[in-house]
């Protein structure tokens, strides 16, 4: 799987050259999200002073104006003073690229993967089950899902190295009993409610592979059925076989709907909670007057960007139990080619 893309000299360019690539626009957007954060902190406090501004407002609109679509800034380039629309620009340019150019790469790993196991596929005489499944989908989809998870675990990291920082100094408003005397108490906070849900999450989702995998086993079979069917429909394809495969196929989607369903009543009620943790830790503060409402802001965004880094494969969990299960399915595949290709008789010299 990874042997026939990133071992080869002649995807060398591609494997490598295009992750570089990749990673350095993830580092970009990384950096725009930096931006973004301090842009929150200026634009909220505006909104929470505009009584400021009330024997003049033509100047708050206009400041107000300025944050969202101002062009004044553009010879300073300053993050303390870009507008919402200079940043969001360059960053829609961005994101295009990136997935354009994501989808190319997955293309050139699918192709990779396909044209290496085809000829070994070939040349052995045994039935490998699913093996048309095996080549035609299953190496899109995990070239696909390993491209994404991994420019993911990548941008997280990233967004670790840019946003711990930001949050630790903010650590500093905190005014709730208990955390606030802990030096770093949003930063440890958001690794130990992280923590704790992977591992929860762990728990709920543990029989999700397995049963996915039989899932698709019991597809694979009902559309090799279907297949057959389009060239002999008097062996193949007849009514009464079908229907008991599907009821195979049935069976275990129900299997996977009903654990995805614990699994779901878990993570949305997580996801809930994290959206107003912030703002239970940092709410007093905002009414003792220690601090404005962009920080507050500002301290939601860079908690909600370090916790969504520390919980990554909490929010994916779907996505890796489908990885794990294709994963499971072409070591098998590849498995029985070698063992198929160690029993081909050895030409004799």
């Amino acid at each position: 799987m990874f042997h026939s893309f990133f071992k080869s000299k002649e995807w060398a360019l591609w494997a490598y050259g295009g992750g570089l690539l990749l990673l350095s626009i993830v580092w970009i957007q990384v950096q725009f999200s930096v931006i973004f954060n301090e842009w929150y902190q200026r634009f909220y406090d505006l909104l929470q002073n505009a009584g400021d501004y009330k024997d003049n407002p033509e100047e708050g609109i206009r400041l107000f104006f300025e944050a969202l679509f101002g062009f004044e800034y553009l010879n300073a380039w300053s993050r303390e003073d870009i507008s919402f629309l200079i940043a969001a620009m360059p960053m829609i340019l961005l994101g295009t690229f990136a997935n354009w150019f994501t989808r190319i790469y997955v293309l050139r790993w699918r192709q990779a993967m396909t044209f290496n196991f085809i000829p070994r596929w070939r040349t052995v005489k045994e039935e490998i089950e699913g093996a048309s499944q095996r080549i035609q989908e299953d190496c899109y989809r995990f070239a696909s899902i390993v491209e994404h998870l991994g420019t993911d675990v990548v941008n997280s990291v990233l967004t670790l190295i840019a946003f711990i920082p930001i949050l630790w100094t903010l650590s500093d408003k905190v005014e709730l009993p208990y955390i606030k005397d802990i030096e770093g108490s949003l930063v440890w906070l958001s690794l130990t409610v992280s923590i704790g849900g992977i591992v929860i999450s762990w728990i709920v989702g543990s029989k999700l592979p397995g049963i996915e995998y039989d899932k698709q086993k019991t597809e694979a079979a009902f559309r090799k059925d279907l297949v057959l069917g389009e060239e002999d429909k008097s062996k193949y394809a007849q009514p009464q076989n079908l229907f008991s495969l599907f009821i195979g196929v049935k069976f275990n989607a129900h299997r996977l709907f009903k654990h995805y369903s614990y699994f779901d009543i878990w993570r949305y009620s997580y996801k809930q909670l994290m959206i107003i943790a912030p703002f239970i830790v940092m709410g007093p503060s905002l009414f003792s007057g220690g601090i404005l409402l962009g920080v507050l802001m500002k301290t939601s965004n860079a908690f909600g960007q370090v916790h969504g880094s520390f919980s990554y494969f909490l929010d994916n969990w779907v996505i890796i139990t489908e990885l794990r299960s294709i994963h499971k399915r072409l070591r098998e595949f590849e498995h029985n080619l070698q063992k198929y290709e160690e029993k081909k008789p050895k030409k004799v010299k």
